[in-house]
């Protein structure tokens, strides 16, 4: 485990894992379209020397790759995620004598944390007027709102409590002492920021930039709300992670990071935040957003800005997310015993789609199972939950669907939840940060044979323009635009319903079918950021004993429409840019 970034970067130069650009380079759309072009072709890491406007470097692409995402972490935390669901199962047999077998794991496990020392690289230089100015944000898509720092670790302590809480959200930089601060729903952050908005006070606030990757990991991880990040830090790098005192009296600094922006989130001030190109693959909205006021920041001496880009998968957060669930997986039987595997998917932005293997010993209770699961932490902002009691690999989601398909009883498996919570990102639903949610439970025998050819029939439909098979019994329709004709799918379900055409469970109307179907990444990405549930499906339904029961086939609408963001494109003249200026970045070559 690495204790600070340059011990990372000169892991990837002796790799041939890093190239280094001394071509001056603008942060402003530049950067960020060379990133995008490297990561498309699972290229290296990129550390821009020559950046227009700020003295300091900036990397970016840091874990582009599953085997860099590797590098970073080492095999210390698998290791210990595995020793302690063991543990922990060992524990619940009160065994003590085999506890007593683990007590050295156990005393390293209690040992770590952190520690305070006097001096430290973080405090080497320090800027206390307009502070932001220095460094290089970037602005990665043509319709952002400002700048932003993409890769920042914000720190914040609960004011009554103090326990803390560090995490990963966009930060919107205005002016050289003023930011947005994009605390959603779900965040602890944002919690904390209501409390003390509740007592009237400014909520400390540290933004770090860099550090140990395992810093980075922490703040991503889907932690239970109040499972310290800092602890887990330490226990994933295997040390105590060091912190120095803070000479102004404030939250204690993490000694490796590159910089330390520290200030407040005033109560009650907001300002539009946005927008933004986020990794959903569409612009997020200009909303009203708490506000940090920056104070100072301090730096190391020869400090790197690192940065990430954002957009349609897959991007960095594609390959640090599915790092995180392989990791993070073997807990979920341990808080949910119900529960044997728990993914979320990354094509379609983690929370519209989830899937479960679970265990059904009773009657139903996949379905309590289900209930569990959306009321767990983040999961609770699932708009979209697969349930089976298959072992199938939940990373194959065409595997999953079928396991699914081909089990589920539509009068009784299919619940449609109105009037839940969304992610603050998802705009399918009627407002900010509302909409529904949608659970499909497919377990015990196998009751069907899902078909893959397409009848005749679907073709006679009225409007239809392309019809594609993606997986058994899942059929993909694309015909008008919504703008054109906005109840085609209603009346699509009809049609199909009046052709007898029964024994496809499933079927998606798309504004591209063919571009869909591709694989496994357009797929989850053009269908589940698309549609709302409750809003979005067109079945045949009767409603019994307050029950609503439902007959195949089930038509969902995932076309883009009025009132959804803008999908993400570079802008043309920063295209050709970069193009103009591909050899002059890799006089070496490189694919792009």
């Amino acid at each position: 485990m690495h204790e600070h970034l340059s011990s990372f970067l000169d892991l990837l130069r002796r790799e041939g894992q890093l190239i280094e650009i001394d071509a001056p380079v603008a942060p402003y759309l530049e950067i960020a379209e060379i990133h995008r072009r490297v990561i498309a072709t699972e290229g290296p890491a990129l550390l821009f020397r020559n950046v227009k406007g700020s003295a300091f470097p900036v990397v970016t692409n840091l874990f582009g790759t599953l085997r860099r995402v590797e590098m970073a972490f080492g095999t210390r935390p698998e290791r210990f995620v595995q020793e302690a669901v063991h543990t922990v199962h060992q524990a619940m047999d009160i065994r003590w004598h085999t506890l007593w077998q683990k007590r050295h794991w156990i005393g390293e496990a209690l040992r770590l944390g952190t520690k305070t020392s006097q001096h430290a690289p973080i405090l080497e230089s320090l800027v206390e007027h307009d502070p932001l100015q220095a460094l290089p944000a970037l602005t990665s898509w043509p319709e952002d709102g400002g700048p932003f720092l993409t890769l920042p670790l914000v720190y914040t302590e609960h004011p009554q409590t103090k326990q803390h809480n560090l995490g990963m959200y966009r930060v919107h930089v205005y002016d050289g002492a003023t930011t947005g601060m994009h605390w959603q729903i779900h965040k602890g952050g944002g919690f904390h920021h209501h409390v003390a908005e509740q007592l009237g006070q400014p909520l400390p606030t540290t933004v770090y930039l860099g550090g140990p990757p395992a810093l980075i990991a922490a703040a991503i991880a889907p932690l239970p709300e109040n499972v310290p990040e800092l602890l887990l830090t330490s226990l994933l790098m295997g040390k105590k992670l060091p912190l120095v005192a803070n000479p102004y009296g404030g939250h204690r600094l993490i000694a490796h990071a590159e910089f330390a922006i520290e200030g407040v989130v005033l109560p009650h001030v907001r300002r539009q935040e946005g927008p933004f190109g986020d990794h959903y693959g569409y612009y997020s909205l200009a909303h009203p957003f708490p506000t940090f006021h920056v104070k100072r920041m301090w730096h190391r001496r020869e400090a790197i800005y690192p940065a990430t880009i954002v957009g349609k998968p897959r991007q960095e957060d594609y390959y640090i997310g599915e790092y995180l669930q392989s990791l993070l997986s073997p807990l979920f039987p341990v808080v949910m015993p119900s529960v044997k595997q728990l993914w979320t998917y990354a094509e379609s932005g983690f929370h519209p789609l989830a899937a479960a293997v679970v265990r059904e010993r009773y009657a139903r209770e996949a379905l309590g199972t289900a209930f569990r699961i959306l009321g767990e932490g983040q999961l609770s902002l699932t708009k979209v939950l697969f349930i089976t009691d298959q072992s199938v690999p939940l990373s194959s989601f065409s595997a999953l669907l079928t396991a699914v398909l081909q089990r589920l009883d539509p009068q009784q498996d299919v619940l449609v939840l109105d009037k839940t919570a969304h992610d603050t990102l998802d705009y399918t639903g009627d407002r900010l940060n509302h909409g529904s949610k949608m659970i499909w439970i497919g377990v015990g025998e196998s009751k069907r044979t899902l078909p893959e050819a397409i009848p005749t029939a679907v073709y006679d439909s009225p409007h239809v323009l392309d019809v594609r098979c993606f997986s058994p019994g899942c059929m993909v329709i694309s015909g008008p635009s919504y703008r054109q004709v906005p109840d085609f799918a209603a009346h699509l379900e009809r049609a199909l319903r009046t052709q007898h055409i029964h024994d496809w469970p499933l079927v998606f109307v798309v504004d591209d079918a063919a571009a869909t179907v591709q694989n496994q990444t357009t797929f989850l990405w053009n269908v589940f950021t698309r549609f709302n549930p409750a809003r979005d499906t067109f079945v045949a339904t009767t409603v019994r004993h307050h029950h609503v029961s439902y007959a195949f086939p089930f038509v969902i609408d995932a076309r883009m429409k009025p009132g959804y963001p803008d999908e993400l494109f570079p802008a043309e003249n920063t295209v050709k840019t970069v193009d103009a200026q591909w050899k002059t970045y890799f006089p070496q070559g490189m694919e792009g």
